[in-house]
């Protein structure tokens, strides 16, 4: 018993909140999604046009990931966990900056082309201790956000990961670097705790409709940890069904963690806050969800200027503004037809639910800097979730966004952009002993 309730800390590792954590030895898993969609506008909101997107049908279909993960028990105090993402059939695009005469300003080659990705999300070793106390070293997923937290496809009701999170935000994020984490207190005062000090971001990768997300690292074959950075994340647990997390980044200096240090050399300062608070409620008839996410960067001025002087080969978007402050913030709620009919032992687990998101890049900027209000997103999305099995769900949804506005209902100047979405996911272990 002793042994399972220290596994049950490890609360970055994949699919965590399943019951079955219990091995002895070792396990093997993953998860993976197949998505259909089903567009009525094209494919550029922000190329020319007073409107925004031109209303254009189309569809796609892809593979947005599929991961294998495994944990090996060295012994009862020693874990080894990797997680490898496959996402979207792809290899990837390798970087390096080739030297000129001993300088910085090498030029970026690209080695490997082709669509897609493949990541390794997690790996690292970790070392339990007590209950309220454990080290993890290695590669982890960042505990920012809902979304970073509990990426897996069980862990969200829309077709596709929550859009706002993963527009400002990389998901999932992950970085190299040291963690303690524990849980402490009983009854209503439970808390779970995790404290890291990991690589940084990189300024290179802000952009103006992405905010921080392409500033992860991981172009280049080494992460710059001249700057590092500090997160903290707390999470109330003492209420059955109930958890209430918040989270803080702070990355500061972070212009030490650029390709070309010349880049940046104008600025002392240019440092990175974020902060997050999100809860969940489930229960046998409902399950509910709601998240926010923001933060500011400073010398942001300067960041667009330099930015916008990237060499064209280079693996960063030029586009400004980039912005002080992003946000991004949702909720949804589902509901669980099966639990009103108790007595009909195979009625479908059907979840009808309803989601809202707002999102935004570009919420506030500098002075000097014009934002395009085409980066605001107001979206709703309604649809079904069927679990088939317990680790197997089958999805669809209708989204609509409206385009420049921040209202949850009412119009915009802007096409607004509509889609169906379904798709089929699942998240399980294939073997463990």
């Amino acid at each position: 018993m002793k042994k399972i309730l220290c596994l049950l800390l490890l609360s970055t590792m994949l699919v965590s909140a399943q019951a079955e954590d219990d091995f002895e030895k070792y396990r093997i898993g993953g998860y993976g999604e197949m998505l259909a969609t089903f567009k009525d506008y094209g494919l550029n909101r922000f190329y020319g046009g007073s409107k925004g997107n031109t209303k254009k049908n189309h569809n796609e279909i892809s593979i947005p990931r599929f991961v294998i993960s495994g944990d090996y028990k060295i012994n009862p105090k020693w874990i080894l966990s990797a997680e490898i993402e496959f996402e979207s059939g792809g290899t990837g695009i390798t970087y390096e900056i080739e030297a000129q005469s001993g300088s910085e300003n090498g030029e970026y080659e690209t080695e490997v082309e082709k669509g897609g990705e493949v990541a390794l999300e997690q790996f690292h070793l970790t070392r339990l201790i007590t209950p309220a106390f454990n080290v993890r070293f290695g590669h982890m997923i960042m505990p920012v956000g809902l979304t970073n937290m509990h990426h897996e496809p069980l862990n969200f009701f829309t077709a596709a990961r929550p859009e706002g999170s993963t527009t400002i935000m990389a998901s999932t994020w992950h970085e190299t670097g040291l963690a303690v984490f524990g849980k402490f207190g009983s009854g209503a005062a439970t808390f779970d705790y995790q404290a890291m000090i990991t690589s940084g971001l990189n300024p290179n990768g802000f952009d103006a409709y992405n905010w921080v997300k392409k500033a992860k690292q991981g172009f280049l074959e080494v992460d710059n940890f001249s700057a590092p950075a500090y997160t903290a994340r707390l999470d109330w647990k003492g209420v059955k069904g109930l958890r209430v997390g918040a989270s803080i980044f702070y990355n500061p200096k972070a212009q030490k963690n650029a390709d070309k240090l010349i880049t940046y050399s104008e600025y002392d300062d240019i440092n990175v806050l974020l902060y997050s608070f999100d809860a969940q409620y489930v229960n046998k008839y409902i399950t509910a969800r709601a998240n926010y996410l923001s933060g500011n960067i400073t010398e942001t001025v300067g960041i667009t200027a330099a930015n916008r002087r990237y060499s064209s080969k280079s693996p960063y978007s030029r586009m400004g503004p980039v912005a002080k402050r992003g946000v991004d913030w949702s909720a949804e709620v589902g509901v669980n037809i099966a639990s009103f009919f108790p007595s009909i032992k195979k009625f479908p687990v059907i979840y009808p639910f309803v989601h809202y998101n707002y999102y935004n890049p570009q919420e506030k900027c500098e002075d000097g800097l014009i934002a395009d209000n085409r980066c605001q997103v107001s979206l709703w999305s309604v649809g079904l979730n069927w679990r088939i099995l317990p680790n197997l769900v089958a999805k669809a949804d209708y989204t609509t966004r409206q385009i420049g506005t921040s209202k949850i209902f009412g119009s915009s100047q802007y096409n607004s952009e509509n889609e169906f979405r379904i798709a089929l996911a699942y998240q399980l272990w294939f073997s463990k002993k």
